[in-house]
């Protein structure tokens, strides 16, 4: 079957479909996610077809619906829980780092939990805190927890089956921003012989500096990259995709190759992915790098008023002032 040209977030649905066909044991809980099909409609028609057992609207109650999964997982069950928006994540944290990331070790690795939480996260779509979080990073510093976030469709469709046939726990991101994006999906394509989960991407190979992007920065990293080129400038992008664990090897292989790096992210600055980038590559690459590792980042700073997000979020402009500074040095 050819692909199909569909969004980022009917990726998404189809994944989703897909894994509820697949395998019974599969069920999707939170609020909204039935009757309505979410508030980005991302599980839309999934109740209709599977019923209410299956795609279960849950109270307004985060720590419960994480709570909840950790029994079902253990019962046997793969449940996919989502947050209807990044910050509503918090009332679940303790359940989510406490329980959720700590069984399998408290249990000698005798108890699996194959728990996906999906979390819409980023901002660009004017909405205030709350709505356009970007918290990867404390979740990416838990122990015993996956990462994961995708950035276009064809991503979108299988990583999140992927994450629900993995036994791991898997926070999996997800780039509201990018929701209405298009691009060509196989869905008929199996997960057999998928490209892997865990693994990051070269999704614009170049010669001189290393972009390093997940989620919705991989779309900013590649304009930026297309920009460049009108400069005589051949950037190479890398969609991370995982977040923990990280795919460093493809990392260095192409630092080492164009002798730049700079790490693209909208969460704050502060203590985040970019920073652990940052240091692992000057451990790994020091006699190959050009120039100091620098990032593009979210101000460390609540996120502000919708009228003045623009501002706050990386854009072309930033990066590309990155890279010019990387070649200044």
């Amino acid at each position: 079957m050819m692909a199909e040209t569909i969004t980022l977030g009917k990726g998404l649905n189809h994944g989703l479909r897909r894994a509820l066909e697949d395998d019974p044991k599969v069920v999707i809980m939170g609020e909204d996610v039935g009757k309505l099909g979410g508030v980005f409609r991302i599980t839309d028609g999934l109740q209709k077809d599977f019923g209410e057992d299956r795609v279960i609207d849950t109270p307004l109650a985060e720590s419960g619906i994480v709570g909840t999964a950790v029994g079902l997982a253990i019962r046997g069950y793969r449940p996919v829980c989502e947050i209807q928006f990044d910050g509503f994540v918090f009332p679940a944290f303790n359940q989510i780092v406490a329980q959720v990331a700590k069984m399998f070790y408290r249990s000698l690795g005798n108890v699996r939990l194959p728990i996906v939480i999906r979390i819409p996260f980023g901002g660009g779509i004017g909405a205030v805190e709350h709505h356009s979080e970007s918290p990867e990073a404390l979740f990416s510093h838990t122990p015993g927890l996956k990462v994961v976030s995708c950035a276009n469709p064809a991503d979108a469709y299988t990583m999140i089956r992927q994450a629900i046939r993995s036994d791991d726990p898997i926070v999996f991101f997800e780039p509201k921003r990018r929701y209405w994006e298009k691009g060509e999906v196989d869905l008929d394509a199996p997960l057999e012989g998928a490209f892997p989960l865990h693994s990051a991407r070269v999704v614009r190979p170049g010669t001189d500096a290393t972009l390093l992007a997940y989620g919705p920065m991989v779309r900013t990293c590649l304009d930026a990259a297309t920009a460049a080129a009108e400069d005589g400038r051949n950037l190479e992008v890398i969609d991370l995709r995982s977040l923990s664990p990280l795919d460093m090897p493809t990392v260095y292989a192409s630092v080492k190759r164009t002798g730049r790096a700079v790490v693209v992210h909208e969460a704050p600055g502060n203590l985040g992915l970019g920073s652990e980038l940052a240091a692992r590559i000057t451990e790994e690459c020091f006699y190959s790098l050009e120039a100091p590792v620098l990032r593009v980042t979210g101000y460390d700073v609540p996120y502000p008023a919708a009228r003045v997000e623009e501002d706050y979020l990386p854009d072309l402009d930033r990066v590309l002032d990155a890279v010019d500074r990387s070649f200044g040095w």
